[in-house]
């Protein structure tokens, strides 16, 4: 049976932090919890030296029926009690590839990296929920070992565990794995036409169709012609979803 150490790759064991490391954090989580209050999404911060959590926000999405405190003192043992078992062990999967793919990265070029995940988590009352998970680093020791990470949770557009994802924000490549072939494949982010974008930025605001076609200038038909091919593009089955899709992986 996996355990809450199995989270804590060898690869990236950090035992000490040094004063000089220990500066980077002073009075860090003021900054973590206004962030938390300004957004819909989830937010905990992963200690790994301590291999539990620093933050967890207030935001009911991610707790699962318990208090953020409650969360908090559970640790990483939230996940063995609220992951389906399936996805528990795509949990420990993505760990090792993440960590592995990590290493293989310059130090001075790892803050730069996020990678993301969908995963399910079930209530006290059993009822899942599929979430999309991601991760970016805070701090790094001086040898470049991932010390606190921020993760970022949302609601997922997808339709299964999985869609493992590492991007860059200098570069607009994804690197997506393929758990079926174990690897991990490149491919052009995918990008929005600026109609597709302004449809989209509309939406969120809770326009319909009409209304949207007289902003833009154009037939309702256009605005219809274009959120279809905007579903296409995403591989979603409304508007929502595709809001949900675009806003989780930052295109709008």
């Amino acid at each position: 049976m996996p355990d809450v150490d199995d989270f804590f790759s060898f690869i990236n064991r950090v035992d000490d932090v040094s004063k000089e490391d220990q500066k980077q954090a002073v009075n860090y989580l003021e900054s973590i919890d206004a962030f938390a209050r300004t957004t819909y999404k989830s937010l905990y911060v992963i200690d790994y030296k301590e291999k539990g959590f620093d933050y967890v926000s207030d935001n009911p999405l991610f707790l699962c029926g318990n208090t953020a405190e409650e969360v908090k003192k559970m640790g990483y043992a939230f996940y063995f009690k609220h992951v389906v078992e399936e996805d528990l062990e795509l949990l420990l999967k993505i760990n090792t590839i993440g960590f592995e793919y990590y290493e293989k990265v310059p130090v001075e070029e790892r803050k730069d990296y996020t990678i993301s995940y969908d995963f399910h988590l079930i209530n006290k009352e059993g009822e899942k929920t599929l979430i999309n998970h991601k991760m970016t680093p805070l701090f790094l020791t001086a040898e470049g070992k991932l010390w606190k990470a921020i993760a970022i949770i949302s609601l997922s557009s997808e339709a299964k565990s999985g869609n493992i994802k590492v991007t860059n924000k200098k570069s607009n490549k994804v690197y997506s794995y393929d758990l079926e072939g174990d690897f991990w494949k490149e491919t052009e982010a995918l990008k929005l036409t600026n109609r597709e974008k302004e449809i989209l930025k509309h939406s969120t605001r809770g326009y319909t169709i009409s209304q949207i076609a007289e902003i833009m200038f154009v037939s309702p038909d256009t605005v219809k012609f274009h959120r279809k091919k905007l579903f296409e593009k995403l591989a979603v089955a409304n508007i929502s979803e595709a809001i949900t899709y675009a806003t989780n992986n930052k295109l709008i």
